[in-house]
């Protein structure tokens, strides 16, 4: 009988080290879930090396996490791979989602030291009217029941314990009357529409008789991110189709386009086309309503401008996340221009890659309001319910806190310019 030869374990294991590093340098790992791709290929290859999963820790509950990234694991093994490919993905190469995070490294903080006020710290503010006890407000995001049975009812829950604004998604899984009884207060409006003027009407209407005093125009969605993401999307929803019967709620849009298509038309090209807005929808969407008028996916000095002199009272500075085009531009590259611009005059916020309490007060010092997140309380959300959602805001606002504290700042008003200084691009050196 002829012997199989077996190779000595230390061959085995240069063998193994060879391919990771044939691994770590190849094109392969970079894929929109690049921990996923590199399990599958280790296992294949039979390599028992820790994950970078496993390296660290996976909590168990809320309270373990030491940052919001804790979460975003746990919500990784949570979620059906359809349903964090959602959450996750960007557009195109994702030069964009990349860059939100990137970007944060060129802009450095320069602390002041011995000023004894900051024993008394205070993180309040008030932005048109809305009361906060903090900067950091819930950015709208759509279905909300597909990370979590109890969806945008949990994340009311968590706003309202921690005391942060929330701003309601058109895309929202539950009715709005539902979410502002879980949060107990006024929440702000996101509005997705199309130019069909009766049709923005009736969304208005439904807003300001659930009480929200703002509405956020979202203006950074036209017929491009339909046209990118449309497979993906149907793919997803196919794929999740058996598991959740709740989180991908029919619309009435969408239950017309099935109608359309049925007949052999194609309204849902139609509607692409219908969500390209200009400057006179925002004028009728402002005359149209009491409530205050603020655009998301503001990212240029010459838009600032007209928002300004289109009477709009506040700016959402967003590049959806990395979710909407795939420029390059990150949010917090192209605040400074849009603050210089407008001034003053009215409010900015912005959001888009926001993670850790020094990338908040980087924007406060450059000019920013007020910041929203999305991706961190979902991730919160997807691993633990409401207790998650809390769980990051506590991570944010304390984080925050530390960071003002370092630096100087006894609360937001004095969060200055002088504190933050931007590196060369060309040299390295801050400037």
């Amino acid at each position: 009988m002829r012997k199989t030869r077996v190779m000595p374990n230390h061959l085995d294991k240069t063998s193994r080290r060879s391919l990771l590093r044939f691994l770590l340098a190849s094109p392969l790992l970079f894929t929109p879930r690049p921990v996923a791709a590199f399990e599958r290929l280790l296992a294949a290859a039979g390599e028992n090396e820790p994950t970078a999963q496993e390296a660290r820790e996976i909590i168990k509950a809320a309270t373990e996490a030491i940052d919001v990234f804790d979460f975003e694991f746990v919500a990784e093994r949570n979620l059906s791979p359809a349903h964090y490919t959602y959450l996750s993905m960007g557009v195109q190469h994702e030069v964009t989602l990349r860059a939100n995070r990137t970007a944060f490294d060129d802009f450095q903080l320069r602390p002041r030291r011995l000023v004894g006020s900051i024993r008394d710290l205070d993180t309040s503010t008030q932005i048109l009217g809305t009361k906060m006890s903090s900067p950091i407000i819930l950015a709208p995001a759509s279905s909300q029941k597909a990370f979590h049975p109890e969806g945008e009812l949990a994340v009311a829950r968590a706003a309202k314990r921690k005391d942060h604004l929330q701003i309601f998604s058109t895309g929202s899984s539950t009715p709005i009357e539902e979410v502002v009884a879980a949060r107990g207060a006024p929440i702000w409006f996101q509005l997705y529409t199309a130019d069909i003027p009766t049709f923005t009407r009736m969304q208005l209407r439904e807003a300001e008789e659930a009480g929200c005093p703002a509405v956020v125009l979202t203006v950074d969605v036209t017929a491009t991110i339909f046209d990118q993401n449309r497979d993906r999307i149907r793919r997803f929803r196919r794929e999740d189709n058996a598991e959740c019967q709740t989180c991908h709620q029919s619309s009435m849009v969408q239950d017309a386009i099935d109608a359309a298509h049925a007949v052999g038309f194609d309204l849902e090209r139609r509607l692409d086309n219908l969500m390209i807005l200009d400057w006179d929808n925002v004028d009728r969407i402002r005359d149209a309503t009491p409530m205050k008028l603020l655009l998301k996916g503001i990212l240029t000095r010459e838009d600032a401008r007209l928002c300004v002199e289109h009477g709009v009272d506040g700016i959402v500075v967003s590049n959806h996340g990395g979710r909407a085009e795939d420029s390059g531009l990150s949010a917090i590259e192209a605040l400074p221009e849009i603050v210089e611009e407008v001034g003053g005059r009215i409010p900015i916020l912005i959001d888009s890659g926001f993670r850790r309490g020094t990338d908040f007060f980087k924007a406060l010092a450059l000019g920013a309001d007020a910041v929203c997140i999305g991706r961190p309380y979902l991730w919160g959300l997807a691993s633990f319910g409401q207790e998650g959602v809390e769980a990051v805001l506590d991570i944010l606002r304390s984080e925050l806190e530390i960071v003002m504290k370092g630096l100087g700042t006894p609360n937001l008003a004095s969060i200055t310019p002088a504190y933050v200084r931007r590196k060369c691009s060309a040299c390295g050196q801050s400037g």
